[in-house]
């Protein structure tokens, strides 16, 4: 059988390898946010993750890996502002609690221009992310994926060290093979799935209370049954919070506790080996 070096002489290329982490930053768990479609809220429960874990005292950052439709900045109130260097190394940009991003819109001159790159400059760019942005110590690192299971998302699961994958659904019927294409794509590099999140769930009647169930009934305790994956929680359709993610103002208007399941399978990940506990808030 044909090994990497016999490939790599007749011309081929060698499997990925890692992206080194550079001395100015210590990330204890990564962990990437997935769907297997665009549109389902992926960003919305990135930010809110990130925000839940931040209010608990750790250090947290987020690597926009959505290159060509970065959303994390807008909705943690960065809009116009862009990251800054330190020798050789980028600087992410800090949020009013202290969440540190690193995003594509952070390099733009103006967060509506389209990025028109490739997928070997998108692969290079999040390379960039890891390797060349000096973080710091962080607790949690979460990567908010770009919609399905591409190049970006097989950069990011043989490239990072990515410890879990939260599954970010909605309740339609496509709900099953979306599902699939995360948990199979998962398997395939070695990563556990912590759970799954369905976002647009219901809507709750302004004068009623009544949970309305807009997309239909929910599918998702017997998707997450025949996959094998703890259900984390359902969201429901909040015109609310989305004018808030609008206004950058997630951080101020996301209610206390939110998503706490999906919030205990991050604080369940172990930190890396030899990786101490997460240090508490000063």
């Amino acid at each position: 059988m044909a090994t990497c070096e016999h490939a790599q002489a007749a011309g081929g290329q060698t499997a990925p390898q890692q992206f080194e982490e550079n001395n100015l930053s210590e990330a204890k768990r990564v962990i990437a946010i997935l769907s297997g479609k665009g549109g389902v809220g992926k960003s919305l429960v990135t930010g809110s993750l990130a925000v839940e874990l931040a209010r608990r005292g750790n250090k947290v950052g987020i690597l926009d890996a959505d290159i060509t439709g970065p959303s994390i900045p807008k909705m943690l109130g960065m809009s116009g502002r862009h990251a800054s260097g330190l020798g050789n190394l980028l600087l992410p940009e800090i949020s009013q609690t202290g969440i540190k991003v690193m995003s594509s819109n952070l390099l733009l001159a103006n967060e509506t221009d389209p990025v028109l790159w490739r997928g070997p400059v998108i692969a290079g760019a999040i390379r960039q992310f890891w390797s060349d942005t000096s973080w710091g110590p962080l607790d949690y690192l979460l990567v908010d994926m770009p919609p399905g299971t591409g190049d970006v998302a097989l950069t990011v699961f043989q490239s990072l060290p990515v410890d879990g994958i939260v599954v970010v659904t909605s309740p339609q019927d496509l709900v099953s093979m979306i599902v699939a294409k995360a948990v199979n794509m998962a398997d395939k590099m070695n990563v556990p799935v912590l759970g799954i999140v369905e976002n647009m769930s219901y809507v709750t009647c302004p004068d009623c209370g009544k949970k309305i169930e807009v997309f239909g009934p929910s599918k998702l305790d017997d998707v997450a049954a025949e996959y094998g994956v703890k259900v984390l929680g359902r969201l429901p359709i909040d015109p609310t919070l989305a004018a808030a993610c609008d206004a950058g103002a997630l951080e101020e208007a996301l209610p206390e506790g939110f998503l706490p399941e999906a919030l205990a399978a991050c604080e369940a990940v172990a930190p890396h080996e030899g990786e101490g506990a997460p240090d508490s808030a000063e």
